[in-house]
């Protein structure tokens, strides 16, 4: 027979099947069956099992209410959704007490500060596709941000994927799963993407516009730019409802709706992204090594955020670049005003989570603090950019008005200096804030107060010195006296408890403090608590005013630590238009140069004019064609977000994309080689680049045979050049040699080589961009350097003789090399030969003794032929 307590949970596990359902029994959060084993695997805790009827047990593992974050983070890592069951309502007499989900815990829907990087967005977003077009919504709970934009890209699946690659969601619900596993399976194998299966229901139009506008209190959705996007419409109302069946709560955080078009921004891939290495690396997946490890000098979690969002997400606009820009230079110029102005960021809180915690009602008294120590850091921040402000104008219209001040007053007068962790732990409200608190706490302390002194109080009364007077949670207070005494105790003393050696008693009046003492230890609490709720009501109100201080602070962060950072490392601001010119004078790339301290970095031109197309890059291995190619690319993405450029002098005309084809890598997974995934990068750019797109490849053709290769890469720089829809600036780095003929074909490819410099046996990269093409590419020399042996390096040379050799002979076609034998066939001395290849220096003597007698038998064997 199953038990009351078992058919509740079942019941509940049958309304949310596909979550752990952690079930609160007491100081527990409990789990069974299937969940039980799961949950006993992933965080590693002991499987034990329950009795739930006669002769019948089941799986359970459970963990202890206090420390349940660190349980249900392990758990969200390994992908998993979580269930939170409570106790509701009062503990009846007898009968089971209610419970209920009061929250389930996804990747998306995270708000524990333990569980989060406060220095990115934990994004949740939806997905709806229909025919070619998407709409896709994505918002970050903690910080309430919400947006929705509509995708109608002639390739809509890279589309797609391209805006998922720039959102990392945590998590993704939609009522098309296959079309999200197509594109898992397109995505880097270092991608993880939880995917939530959805009803189609919610995703209907008619239902997703009910959704949004009752929860805006709207009766029309034109005026956050949904009219004529009714896919964008369908994936904000289809992530709502989500989020409503999820969190069980209002989601007032979420209090504006941001419509965005793709095209208001640059577009990168996720190849381009990957390559770039723009906020992790490639090998590690670090931030420490990308450009973002290098920019983000922001002092606080909100300015890091925000700086994330700017790099993948480049600006077209050339007048808010422009203001970006302005506001960059004026803390550039002015070190006191920045300096100061980063040391009272400091101070500063993520106001953004907190305020979102404080409009969920789960913020904490510290929250609170952190809130008003934020504002109190204000004034001085205020007085910092009115210093710069009257010449910049986006600094100037930056710093809301309102600074809050009402906030302020409210937590000081309401939250202590030094509040406890939890509101549970009382004493959170500050003395003077709410007579009614004071009044219990004051009967609360005279109570107490009355029972210290009752031990002295006795022993006078009664003459027994050793009385005493204890507290236990079984019989409450009492006054113990030794068995030696007990002919001394007042008649009004009433027996409650006989021990060994003592008696306990009880007074009346003892009784009534005792009470006095408990009631108001619980009524305190609960008094406490509803003052801080209405505290949290007040603040939640100024949410808007609040979030928008918090903006702000994170702009003015972003801006002062772009300008460190281009004090630092001396870079220059760059000039932007609307032409498709690219000069950089002595450019430089920004992480290397600080990750590599050995030696100094050489800084490198690129001039590229309005009718010049594609440089072909030819020149050795390790001399810097590959960090050349990467560092212009970078600095097009930096100044196009903003930023200053490493670089003496830079013109850069705004680029609408940047495709790169760098590296070799295969996707095994997805049945791809690395020749087949070089061709599909290759392809993606071609098929989608425009004349105002930047495009950077590394040796096209190079994972197949050289003849394939080089047709390869030739018709792909014709095709750049000719073709009506590209002719867009092309950075084309190549072995083929071949391919510096095609300057003298195209009017609009130049060549230009990596210098070296050649000293007897010696060969010294100097990294130097120069014109011209080169006609060596020195491997062998490169493969020396990595240690190959030395028997093959002599091997290769050779070879490399040969071919040489062959094309600079009258009338050769094409390169031929003989297919080597073994030397007995090949040659007609071979011992003589193979005494020749010996790397005597290299041989121990017992292996020297053995190669002698072997060339010995070998002889006389040739003599007797």
């Amino acid at each position: 027979m199953t038990t009351p307590m078992r058919q509740q949970y079942l019941r509940i596990k049958k309304q949310y099947p596909e979550t752990i359902v952690f079930f609160r029994l007491g100081d527990f959060y409990e789990t069974f069956d299937d969940d039980a084993k799961l949950v006993a695997q992933v965080c590693d805790i002991v499987l034990t099992s329950r009795p739930v009827g006669k002769n019948q047990r089941v799986p359970l593992a459970g963990v202890p209410y206090h420390s349940v974050e660190g349980y249900v983070a392990k758990l969200i890592q390994a992908g998993h959704k979580v269930a939170i069951v409570e106790q509701v309502g009062d503990v009846p007499a007898r009968g089971l007490v209610d419970r209920e989900v009061v929250r389930v815990v996804t990747p998306g829907t995270v708000v524990e500060p333990s569980l989060l990087d406060e220095r990115r967005n934990n994004y949740l977003a939806a997905l709806v596709v229909d025919g070619d077009r998407a709409g896709l919504a994505y918002t970050d709970i903690t910080t309430g941000e919400f947006a929705t934009t509509q995708l109608s890209n002639g390739d809509l699946f890279r589309a797609v994927n391209a805006e998922l690659d720039r959102l990392s969601p945590a998590e993704i619900v939609t009522c098309d799963p296959e079309y999200v596993d197509t594109q898992r399976q397109t995505r880097s194998p270092r991608a993880s993407l939880v995917v939530t299966p959805s009803e189609r229901w919610p995703f209907d139009l008619d239902t997703a516009r009910q959704v949004l506008q009752e929860h805006l209190d709207v009766k029309s959705l034109d005026g956050f730019g949904l009219r004529g996007l009714p896919l964008a419409l369908r994936a904000a109302g289809g992530l709502l409802h989500y989020l409503a069946e999820t969190q069980q709560s209002k989601l007032d955080q979420l209090s504006t709706l941001r419509t965005y078009s793709t095209d208001q921004f640059m577009i990168l891939d996720e190849a381009t992204r990957r390559n770039l290495e723009l906020t992790e690396t490639l090998r590690r997946g670090t931030v420490k090594g990308s450009l973002l490890g290098v920019l983000d000098l922001t002092v606080t979690s909100m300015g890091g955020r925000l700086l994330r969002r700017w790099i993948t997400q480049p600006l077209l606009d050339l007048d808010r670049l422009n203001a970006r820009l302005d506001a960059v230079e004026a803390f550039f110029h002015s070190t006191p005003v920045r300096t100061r102005l980063r040391s009272s960021l400091k101070d500063v809180a993520d106001m953004e989570r907190l305020t979102s915690r404080v409009v969920q009602r789960i913020a904490q008294p510290r929250d609170l603090l952190g809130i008003r120590r934020s504002l109190e850091a204000l004034p001085v921040i205020q007085e910092l950019v009115a210093e710069l402000g009257h010449s910049v104008g986006c600094l100037r219209s930056l710093m809301p008005a309102d600074p809050c001040q009402d906030v302020i007053g409210l937590v000081s007068q309401a939250i202590v200096d030094d509040p406890p962790a939890t509101l549970s732990a009382g004493g959170a409200i500050r003395k003077g804030f709410s007579a009614e608190l004071d009044n219990v706490l004051a009967a609360s302390r005279d109570a107490k107060a009355w029972v210290a002194n009752l031990e002295k109080q006795e022993r006078e009364h009664t003459g027994i010195k050793n009385l005493k007077v204890g507290y236990n949670k079984v019989f409450g207070y009492y006054l113990e006296v030794t068995k030696a005494n007990v002919e001394r105790v007042p008649e009004e003393y009433i027996r409650k408890q006989t021990l060994v050696n003592a008696e306990r008693y009880i007074t009346p009046e003892l009784k009534e403090y005792e009470s006095l003492i408990l009631n108001a230890q619980e009524r305190l609490l609960e008094l406490e608590a509803r003052i801080y709720r209405q505290v949290l009501d007040q603040v939640a109100a100024a949410a808007n005013r609040l979030l928008a201080v918090a903006q702000a602070l994170a702009h003015l962060d972003v801006y002062a630590a772009l300008a460190e950072v281009a004090l630092l490392h001396r870079y220059v601001r760059p000039q932007l238009a609307l032409d498709s010119e690219l000069h950089l004078l002595a450019g430089r790339h920004p992480v290397v140069e600080v990750t590599q301290r050995q030696e100094p970095f050489v800084p490198n031109d690129v001039d590229l004019a309005e009718d010049e197309v594609v440089l072909v890059i030819t020149g050795p291995n390790m001399s810097g064609k590959s960090t050349y190619l990467r560092q212009v690319a970078l600095i097009v993405l930096m100044a196009q977000i903003g930023s200053f450029v490493p670089a003496d002098e830079a013109h850069v005309g705004l680029v609408d994309r940047i495709f790169t084809r760098i590296g070799a890598q295969d996707e095994i997974s997805a049945g791809q080689s690395t020749f087949m995934v070089e061709m599909v990068e290759t392809a993606n750019l071609l098929n989608h680049a425009t004349p105002r797109s930047l495009l950077v490849l590394d040796e096209v053709g190079r994972g197949t045979s050289t003849y394939d290769g080089i047709s390869i890469a030739w018709a792909v720089v014709e095709h750049i050049h000719n073709h009506p829809r590209l002719r867009c600036k092309t950075l084309f780095a190549t072995h083929y040699h071949e391919l510096t003929q095609l300057s003298d074909l195209l009017p609009r490819v130049r060549n230009c080589n990596v210098a070296v410099a050649e000293e007897k046996d010696q060969v010294v990269f100097l990294h130097r961009i120069v014109p011209g093409g080169a006609d060596r590419s020195y491997g062998i020399h490169v493969a020396q350097l990595a240690g190959l042996p030395k028997p093959v390096i002599r091997r290769a040379e050779e070879i490399l003789q040969e071919l040489e050799e062959e094309t600079r002979a009258p009338g050769a076609t094409r390169r031929t090399i003989e297919v080597r034998q073994l030397p007995l066939f090949a040659v007609t001395d071979p011992v003589r030969a193979e005494l020749q290849r010996l790397d005597v220096s290299a041989m121990t003597p017992l292996e020297a003794i053995s190669k002698l007698y072997e060339l010995q038998k070998k002889s006389k064997s040739d003599e007797l032929l």
